[in-house]
């Protein structure tokens, strides 16, 4: 369900290296679950239209949001 620009399009983890590597990791990955935590607080509050407007069944919002933000 997730729809927003990747993290790794601004930041390209490969070029990193040294002790300042972590932090920006775990930044990236704090911003991450952050984006699925919104994007999943959002997608519990459609509506049966909207969501249909979106494409999205019963099934796949429930299956959304039963998973942990960390997946």
């Amino acid at each position: 369900m997730e729809r927003t620009l990747s993290s790794d399009l601004f930041f390209d983890h490969s070029q990193s290296t040294g002790s300042s590597a972590m932090p920006l990791r775990m930044f990236s990955t704090l911003m991450l679950w952050q984006r699925r935590i919104v994007s999943r607080s959002q997608l519990a509050r459609l509506d049966a239209r909207l969501l249909a407007d979106a494409g999205i069944s019963e099934a796949q919002r429930q299956n959304e949001l039963s998973k942990p933000f960390w997946r």
